[in-house]
């Protein structure tokens, strides 16, 4: 992403049109004042934060007590299949 540096002046008298183009170019400022980096306008990460995951989850379809118990045997049988295979190095070629 490139960074576009403005003075602080600047972004005063144009700070809606500054705006705009955060939110909708997703463009980056950093904001300056004198000849020093102060501060940095830039548009906030998209997605979920991991702390709304339980709220996610409760949200979401629940399996049956057959389908539970069914899905546990399958992880279980996954995991013994996998338990006997060795990892790759991923690095080697």
């Amino acid at each position: 992403m490139n960074t576009n540096v403005i003075t602080v002046t600047e972004a005063v008298r144009h700070f809606s049109d500054y705006i705009s183009r955060v939110a909708y170019r997703h463009e980056t400022f950093t904001l300056r004042k004198g000849n020093k980096p102060v501060a940095e306008l830039r548009p906030l990460p998209c997605g979920r934060r991991l702390g709304d995951l339980p709220c996610i989850l409760r949200s979401g379809a629940h399996l049956s007590g057959t389908d539970a118990a069914s899905f546990a045997k399958d992880v279980d049988l996954a995991r013994v299949s996998e338990a006997g295979e060795s990892l790759r190095d991923p690095w080697a070629s």
